[in-house]
Parts: structure tokens; sequence; C-alpha cells
């Protein structure tokens, strides 16, 4: 049986100040599904990268277990996939059969072999390589966010398809792709990693239970530190005002004491107190150390601006946009005051596109139909991709954002304060995602577009914003492939089909 033991480890990057990982201890069966679930920068994937024995760390790693991660680089891809296929794989032309095989269970025509690699779809890209990753049944696969460039149904597809297999550990934020397909999970919280038995669901019901516990404890620790704060303000007034009394001479003659005796009685008093004072520090940091995971402190909070504008902010009739042998399907839909309007349907169908049209971003497209905006709305725009740079304050400026309005939202989402001045694209894609998010929480608006707001974003992230959005009601048109995000804050749903 094959086993992974992580004994003592620990690790940290060259510009952090503390260890990402402290003392490490986890055992982890082959057999086991694992799902890995934490904050976007709290070391998942560098946990992989360790597995994989890319990454120095102190401690040992102990397995006799082959290990494989998805996503593989495609150095050339302009090469054929079957060509990409045998380099990453080293198959012989008489073992492609294989390949064939995980391609039929993802529902990925045969022909795709045939066609250079670039020309794939993302979809389709994603499910060769996790195809590669299980030639090996020996294997132990590790897979890192899979679910990124798949629809729904691309969604459902991995998950019958990893439910086949034996074990793995799969990083995903995705709750309905998850949950059928994981029966442990390795949980990495602020200051510990934890191991749960059961899915996504099991986590999260201990995860809240836990958040609950914490968050009514630090009620109470908070008391004490004040309590104990203010013990140690009147021991050190007291201390100080017998001291101050040696020197006046009603004090002296009503006491009959001397001035020597009144100020090594006031220094021992001093010296008590100062022990007093250390002990309350002590007990004040030993409170503040329980408070050790829980992970928000407040909610988050759109700047939703509610006017009284017209009861429908954009109608859409008829419209259809051509370019070349692009073709969006017809569609007709509005969207009303505090209305979330969900625009569904398969990758490459034209959903993006006809946000921009009705933003009226520069597009090759020529329109039949008609599109219509209320006037002197205050509109953001959440783009799908993370092309952002500079730093945070810069982007804020450019923006008219205060500053400190966008690194509060930062600090709600669990971004780390180190970050603050760190150019934006050398972040992680999860963390250039909270950048894109906070700025949209931050600015004032009447209405929200926003595309694909949840990817590459933890798990804990994805309540905050259904939390914040079934809060709030906001004017929204979202674009999403989270099936939890769709059914939780949709007043509507618009599917497009080919």
């Amino acid at each position: 049986m094959g086993t992974i033991q992580i004994e003592n480890v620990s690790f940290k990057y060259d510009q952090m100040m503390d260890n990402l990982f402290n003392s490490l201890n986890l055992k982890i069966d082959e057999s086991w599904k694992l799902g890995l679930i934490g904050r976007n920068g709290r070391g998942k994937t560098t946990l992989l990268k360790m597995l994989l024995g890319q990454l120095k760390y102190s401690g040992q790693i102990i397995s006799n277990l082959n290990f494989y991660y998805y996503p593989q680089t495609v150095v050339n891809k302009d090469l054929l996939t079957v060509d990409v296929v045998k380099e990453i794989t080293q198959l012989e032309d008489y073992e492609l059969w294989r390949i064939e095989v995980e391609l039929g269970k993802l529902k990925v025509d045969q022909s795709v072999l045939k066609q250079q690699f670039s020309t794939l779809s993302p979809g389709e890209r994603t499910k060769v390589l996790l195809a590669i990753l299980f030639i090996d049944e020996s294997g132990f696969q590790l897979i890192d966010e899979p679910t990124n460039h798949l629809d729904i149904e691309g969604r459902q597809i991995v998950a019958d398809y990893l439910k086949s297999k034996k074990g793995f550990i799969v990083i995903s934020h995705d709750k309905s792709f998850l949950n059928p397909v994981i029966d442990h999970v390795i949980s990495i919280d602020r200051n510990d990693i934890s191991v749960y038995k059961g899915n996504f669901d099991t986590w999260q019901t201990q995860w809240e239970r836990q958040n609950q516990h914490e968050a009514d404890e630090k009620e109470q620790l908070q008391k004490d530190i004040n309590r104990l704060h203010e013990m140690a303000v009147k021991r050190e007034n007291w201390s100080r005002q017998t001291e101050a009394h040696k020197n006046r001479k009603q004090y002296h003659e009503k006491v009959h004491l001397d001035k020597g005796f009144i100020g090594t009685k006031a220094a021992k008093m001093m010296k008590k107190a100062k022990t007093a004072e250390n002990r309350v520090n002590s007990a004040i940091d030993e409170k503040k150390a329980l408070l050790k995971n829980i992970e928000i402190e407040a909610p988050l909070e759109l700047n939703y601006e509610k006017r009284n504008h017209p009861d429908v902010f954009v109608q859409v009739e008829n419209l259809i946009l051509k370019h070349d042998e692009i073709k969006t399907p017809k569609v007709s839909f509005k969207v009303k005051r505090d209305q979330v309007v969900a625009l569904t349907g398969p990758n490459g169908i034209g959903k993006t596109t006809i946000f921009r049209q009705i933003l009226g971003l520069p597009q090759p497209f020529t329109q039949t139909g008609s599109i219509n905006v209320a006037n002197n709305l205050k509109i953001s725009y959440l783009r799908q991709d993370n092309e952002l740079k500079g730093t945070i304050r810069q982007l804020a400026e450019q923006k008219q954002i205060e500053p400190e309005l966008v690194f509060s939202n930062l600090r709600k989402l669990g971004f780390e304060r180190y970050l603050f001045e760190q150019p934006i694209e050398q972040m992680s894609q999860g963390q250039r995602r909270k950048v894109a998010l906070a700025v949209s929480l931050s600015e004032e608006a009447n209405l929200y577009f926003w595309d694909e707001p949840l990817n590459y974003l933890d798990v804990i992230t994805r309540q905050q914003i259904i939390e914040a959005i079934k809060k709030q009601h906001p004017t929204m048109l979202l674009i999403d492939h989270d099936q939890d995000l769709i059914d939780s804050v949709s007043s509507k749903r618009i599917e497009l089909h080919k």
C-alpha cells in the first residue's frame, strides 16, 4: 500500500518573513481522493511542488509513489497534439491506444490528435493533458485547478472521469465539481493544516462551525484582553502616584515616614507593577494566539449606489453579432433594477462578446438587433482576464478610487499585506484576480458587469462573494461557470445555445 509521509516539513520563499509551512506533518494514503483547499497564497501549489521535489525544504517527505502533475508544460504548442502526447509521455506509436482510451472517457473526439495543439479550445487542451496524466495507472496524480477553462458541461465530464480513478490530489475552488469527486480534504488554514474524511460539504460544515466557535471565542477573549489592560493601567497609575507623593511634606507628616522609605516602597511597588504588567502582556499574547484560524474578519460589501433610475437598466432585443465565420446566437433579455441576470452557455458561444458589445467596447462585429442602456449609469466592469499592471495604489488612483478602500477589501479577501507594494504583474493568478475584484467592489456603481469573477479564487473568497451579492441585491449582468454561484445569486438566467 503506497503512502505519502510528510514529516516536520518547513518552507518559505525568500521574500517572505514567516514560514509558509512550519513543522508540517501529514500522512496520506494512495487510495484517497483528496481535495486541497485553502486561501489563495496559502501554499496549495507549493505543497504539490514539494511533493514533486521541485523545491528545497527542511524536514522530509517519504513516499514510494510516482507523482504526475497537471498542468504539464507544453514547450511547442504548434506541434500536432499526438506529438505533444508522445513528447510528454514517451509513448511509442503502438501504445497510443492508451491515450485514445482516456480521451474517449473524457468525451473528446480522437481527431484532436491530428490537430495542432495551439488550435484546440482551452477545454480540449485541459482534457488532453488530463488524459496524459492518467496513462500510468500506478501513478499518483497532482491536479492543479483543472476547471478554470471548463464550462459547466466540461466540469461535469471531468468530475465523472475523476470519480472513476483511484488516488489523487486535486486543487479546485468549485464546490459543485469537488463534492462528487473527493473523499478526503486537506485544508490549509491560517495557522495550521487539517485533514477531514468526507467531501467539500463535510469540510464546509466543519469550517463554518470552527469559524463561529472562534468568533465567539474572539469576543470573549477581547473582553479579557481589555480587562487585563485596565488592570495593568491601574497598577501603573497607583505606583506612579505613590512615587509622586514622596516629595509632599504633608504626606510625610501625616504618615511619619521618611522620604527614603517612601521612595523604596514606591520602587518596590513599581517593580511589582512591572512584573504584573509583564504577566498581563504575556496573558494577552497567549489569548491573541488562540485566535488562530478565523478567516473572515468582516463581510464584503459592494460600493453599490441605488438611484432612481428607470426600472430597466439594459434591454437587448434580437441581438446577433457576426464577424467572418463567427456568429453569436440570437438573444433577447432585460436587466432590471436590483436583478442579477446570469448569461450562461458553453465556452466559445459569445458571452464575453455580447458583454463587450453592450458596454460599447471596440469589436470587429457587425450587429443586428438593438441594445439600449439607461443613461448616466456608473458601471463597474470586471473583465475575464487579469491583465493588470503597476502597484495596487497606482491602479486605484487610475480608477479614481481611494487606495485605502481597495486595501481594506483586499484584507477582507485574505490578501497578505506584504503584497500591497508588489507589482501586480508579478503576483499569482489568484492574487491578481483578488486585486481586480477588490477594485470592482470599491468602485461606486449602479450596474455591475462581472465576467467569470470566480476564476482562480479560493473557496472562502467565493463564499464571501456569494454572501455579498445575496445581501445587497446589486443590479448585475453575470457570466460564470460555477454552478453554485449561479444557483445562489441569479434572479434570471439567459441560456445561449449553439
